[in-house]
């Protein structure tokens, strides 16, 4: 016979307090959703120990929309690349899990490339001159290269078109969306600098070699993580624990292989050690100096 308290129904708080939710800042909810869910399946019946039963995906349009799902305990766990993990943590409090390793690269910097008959030379050789970047949410083609130049003692203004031109004492910049835009646009000559990560600098689709080989890099950043899983601050510390475990150990068994290849192209999870840490906290420091200075 059942006893009577198994046919009462489970509170609304229990029923949440059984369900991960995965979060995404996405502008193609159907695509990343299908990245997003076999590792979340995979993950979820490996923490039923610590009483999660069930995953479901939320998706934000923004950082500002994620950090409100953050706060509110709608999200549980975001992956994200460190910029916006370090704009989360600003807005919401949210806490680096682990690092996520992608296509075998868990760190990468910027690169600051120009033709090879520019005269720049440096950051300070750019003031008065144009920059192409990729958009607001990339971090090592817009908040890196932002972060570089303040911390050279070099303004950046944001231009209408391409074609306009800067003050004297500041650089240009203009949003070109992908990095083939961008090398594209240095190589025609219709700005001067480009800033692409390291990986796209390598990439042939993003960086043609026709381009490269009549291009030259005259500066590059200091190393960040590639990406970030963050969770919200106040998830159960049991949850959170048994999920780093599950994360950490998914690279090693074969059968999260398909699920993390589709999450991004994951092929590891670290533990955040100190440098990690302070690169985040370098991202994080300069994110608050360019939404002050810039934005």
């Amino acid at each position: 016979m059942l006893a009577v308290a198994a046919l009462q129904p489970l509170s609304v708080g229990a029923i949440e307090r059984s369900v991960l939710v995965l979060g995404r800042i996405s502008d193609n909810p159907k695509a990343h959703y299908e990245q997003l869910k076999p590792l979340l399946d995979y993950v979820v019946p490996r923490m039923q120990d610590v009483g999660i039963v069930e995953g479901r995906i939320l998706m934000a349009k923004d950082a500002q929309q994620m950090g409100s799902y953050l706060r509110r305990g709608r999200v549980d766990w975001v992956t994200e690349t460190s910029g916006t993990a370090m704009a989360l943590q600003q807005r919401a409090g949210a806490r680096p899990l682990l690092l996520t390793e992608r296509n075998g690269v868990s760190a990468y910097h910027t690169v600051f490339f120009v033709r090879r008959d520019s005269p720049v030379e440096s950051l300070q050789d750019m003031k008065g001159r144009t920059l192409a970047l990729q958009s607001p949410l990339s971090t090592s083609a817009y908040l890196v290269p932002a972060m570089e130049l303040l911390q050279h003692g070099v303004r950046l203004e944001i231009l209408l078109t391409p074609h306009d031109s800067p003050a004297g004492d500041a650089v240009g910049y203009v949003f070109a969306r992908s990095e083939l835009n961008i090398s594209t646009y240095v190589h025609k000559r219709v700005v001067d600098v480009g800033a692409v990560s390291s990986i796209d600098w390598s990439d042939d689709h993003a960086v043609p070699p026709a381009f490269r080989n009549d291009m030259r890099v005259f500066y590059r950043s200091e190393p960040v993580p590639r990406a970030v899983e963050m969770v919200r601050q106040d998830l159960d510390p049991v949850v959170r624990e048994r999920l780093r475990q599950v994360l950490q150990e998914a690279s090693r068994d074969p059968q999260a292989g398909p699920a993390l290849a589709k999450f991004f192209g994951t092929t590891g999870f670290h533990p955040v050690d100190a440098a990690s840490l302070r690169a985040l906290e370098r991202l994080r420091s300069g994110l608050a100096r360019v939404r002050m200075e810039v934005e």
